[in-house]
């Protein structure tokens, strides 16, 4: 018995400390996700509309296929759709926004910028993806136009009856 040593919990507890072992529970640390200019990368989508968008650092000036957000997005309630994801992060005016948006109408493509804007905020810094997970801004809305039917007007809407 002389070579054993006895170890009370208080030596357990430093050797758990420094062979700590992530947890299969705990999230994996993401790291960001930046090109050589510094900008982040991310598509937004909605309806039909697809939008890429690169964030950077900057004055908060947001361009959209090369026109003022304001020149582009003449609806206030666009605009303000547009800014939710950094007013929610508390970021407001400290990033530099360039996308190109194609299809759908200005309703789809504000929301298609908005979830691009918000992947690309998570791109960029990483640790704001829960308040934006939380917010709703990360999910991609699934509602589309429901496709036309055959023997009808629309997709549900029927020809006028005529009885004579």
């Amino acid at each position: 018995m002389s070579g054993t040593q006895t170890r009370t919990l208080a030596d357990l507890k430093d050797l758990a400390i420094a062979t700590a072992v992530p947890s299969p529970d705990a999230p994996p640390k993401r790291e960001p996700k930046r090109d050589a200019l510094g900008r982040a990368y991310a598509t937004g989508r909605r309806k039909d509309a697809v939008a890429r968008v690169w964030v950077k650092p900057g004055k908060g000036e947001i361009t959209v296929n090369g026109k003022r957000v304001g020149q582009y997005f003449a609806r206030p309630v666009l605009r303000m759709l547009i800014t939710q994801p950094f007013l929610v992060a508390d970021r407001y005016n400290q990033f530099d926004v360039f996308c190109t948006v194609t299809g759908g109408g200005l309703s789809g493509q504000a929301g298609a910028v908005r979830h691009g804007i918000s992947r690309a905020l998570t791109n960029y810094e990483p640790e704001l993806r829960g308040i934006l997970k939380v917010a709703g801004f990360l999910t991609r809305d699934p509602r589309v136009v429901e496709r036309k039917k055959y023997g009808r007007a629309k997709a549900r809407r029927s020809f006028q009856f005529s009885k004579r």
